[in-house]
């Protein structure tokens, strides 16, 4: 069992950047490929940015490129999502999410094993 907690969530204007944090229980959380979704109201969860175990390689969704990047700690079993010039249709519910099974990165959301709670970021205009 892998728990995941989210954190750094919260109101921003458009142009302004945020951080999320997620931690993660397990002994092996190096093994995980991790992947950050988020869902907007009336919307289908979507990916957003995955990153790899072995190599830390990452795959983003178009949409968020050269302006999200996701990173990871092993040791404090923690993986990141900084968001630079947020837009307001960044608004959204972010979660986080584990991938036990295989290392390797993956950009939909039946992939992961996991699931944060969740945070909410809403970009104002």
């Amino acid at each position: 069992q892998v728990q995941l907690v989210e954190s750094g969530g919260g109101l921003v204007q458009a142009g302004g950047s945020l951080r999320l944090s997620c931690a993660a229980s397990g002994r092996t959380f190096s093994s995980y490929a991790m992947g950050w979704f988020r869902q907007a109201p009336g919307k289908e969860r979507e990916f957003v940015a995955a990153i790899r175990s072995s190599d830390g390689n990452t795959y983003y969704a178009d949409s968020v490129k050269d302006r999200f990047t996701i990173s990871r700690d092993n040791a404090n079993n923690t993986v990141y999502l900084q968001m630079n010039t947020l837009k307001p249709e960044d608004t959204a519910v972010y979660y986080c999410a584990a991938r036990v099974t295989y290392g390797s990165i993956a950009s939909t959301a039946r992939a992961y094993d996991y699931w944060g709670q969740g945070t909410q970021v809403t970009v104002s205009s």
